[in-house]
């Protein structure tokens, strides 16, 4: 059995943190969390970036970071007088949460627990040992590496693919979207998701007046969370192929509820997506996935709300429409769109245009300099679906070769290959848990897997 007495976190993101406090919760070793952002540690990308008015899309309840402690996050969003279990916290207060649990577990932990501020450029992994390249020089050696790299930036669509145009945003993430913006300007959002949500609620909270355009080639938006009639959970997950398993689904909405019928399917996903053959997986992305995420990954009621009257203002126009093309026209953009069904082509000339289509999921094209070396030597692969970095069930990674690494694991969203319902909290608090308790032998002690 592997003897893990110190263990590097490449990430110091919600994945990140969370695997570090977990891991010094369950065991005695020593834990290096190595993050070259400190102002994104603990909360990553998700709630390091919030805006203020931005909420999540689970009730307190729920966001508990502690598997064990079901009531945790309600338990201090009430403390700190800002909801209680029913509550849509805002993301900020969630970000100060994750904080407030990584300071109290570097006090209790001392020296045991180290935070390194630079960014880990490569690993060496070795029979017995892994070592840590900083860009800073240094090096960091431990016992087992886990890297948590966390949501990648979008990747271009075709039509912007080095477009050298300031009227072009890639990464929503890295800028103001609302700056020099004016009452006749009209904002393009690539994507209509979760991402382009959010990017409309900053819009219109930084007090743009125009006209925003959410493009996606179906027009799909997420659904808001209802109150749902109570029902009786199912005991197995539903069987068989892609189309036996959504008709399914649908016959169970018409007893219970849409909002309850996707529910109840989230003990069993991860099971249904391994045991889904690879065509099936395929299937899936290319025909189901932005109809399973408009049910599956719901916004608050107030969002909603904000949403539907930005709509009937005449401000928010949801369309389905593939971009074809990208010109640059002075300080503008003129895009070309084909609208759903249609063989013409629009031309739309846009003040701005921002990338929403949502995280990269292909190593292949990532640019972080970790992932780059890591994927040239060949201590990790993409995915058979290319929406990640190749991990087995216990989140070893998987080399170029195929054989699972004992000494090196992945965790978080780039692990959606093998898992795939691994976006959200509830799913990653599951996944650094087990982890965690995995390298420091507690699952033994409480006799699982005897």
């Amino acid at each position: 059995m592997l003897k893990v007495d110190h263990v590097a976190i490449i990430g110091g993101g919600f994945s990140g943190a969370l695997l570090a406090i977990n891991l010094l919760r369950h065991g005695d070793a020593r834990v290096t969390l190595v993050e070259r952002r400190p102002e994104r540690l603990g909360r990553g990308l998700a709630y390091g970036a919030a805006q203020a008015d931005h909420v999540l899309n689970v009730r307190a309840a729920n966001m508990s970071a502690l598997p064990d402690q079901s009531r945790h996050f309600a338990q201090w969003l009430s403390a700190a007088r800002q909801g209680q279990d029913g509550s849509f916290a805002t993301r900020r207060d969630y970000g100060a949460y994750l904080c407030a649990l990584l300071e109290q577990a570097r006090d209790m932990a001392g020296p045991r627990f180290q935070i390194v501020q630079d960014e880990a450029i490569d690993l060496n992994v070795a029979q017995d040992s892994a070592f840590a390249t900083l860009r800073s020089g240094e090096t960091v050696a431990a016992d087992a590496v886990v890297i948590a790299p966390g949501n990648l930036p979008p990747h271009d669509l075709p039509a912007f693919a080095g477009l050298d145009c300031p009227a072009y945003v890639n990464d929503p993430w890295a800028t103001d979207i609302a700056a020099d913006l004016g009452p006749d300007d009209m904002v393009m959002l690539l994507g209509s998701g979760l991402t382009a949500v959010d990017c409309a609620l900053s819009l219109n909270s930084a007090g743009f007046t125009g006209r925003i355009m959410a493009l996606s080639r179906r027009g799909l938006s997420p659904h808001a969370h209802a109150p749902a009639p109570p029902y009786a959970l199912r005991n197995e997950r539903p069987a068989g192929p892609v189309s036996q398993i959504t008709r399914a689904v649908r016959d169970r909405a018409t007893e219970i509820g849409w909002r309850n019928a996707v529910d109840e399917l989230r003990p069993f996903t991860a099971d249904m997506w391994r045991a889904a053959s690879a065509d099936e997986r395929r299937r899936f992305l290319r025909h189901m996935r932005p109809y399973w995420d408009v049910h599956r990954h719901r916004i608050a009621p107030p969002v909603a709300e904000r949403l539907d009257s930005m709509r009937a203002q005449g401000q928010l126009l949801v369309r389905a429409a593939k971009v074809m093309s990208a010109t640059p026209d002075d300080r503008d953009l003129i895009v070309g769109l084909r609208p759903r069904g249609s063989a013409e082509t629009d031309r739309i000339k846009v003040r701005r245009v921002v990338n929403c289509t949502g995280p990269l999921g292909d190593l292949r094209k990532a640019a972080d300099p970790l992932l780059h070396n890591l994927f040239k030597s060949g201590s990790i692969r993409p995915d058979a679906l290319a929406i990640g970095i190749d991990v087995d069930r216990q989140c070893r990674a998987i080399a170029a070769n195929g054989q699972a690494q004992d000494r090196l694991h992945v965790v978080g969203p780039m692990t959606r290959g093998a898992h795939w319902e691994i976006v959200a909290v509830p799913d990653i608090r599951r996944q650094v848990w087990s982890l965690a308790r995995e390298l420091t032998s507690a699952h033994w002690v409480e006799a699982e897997g005897l």
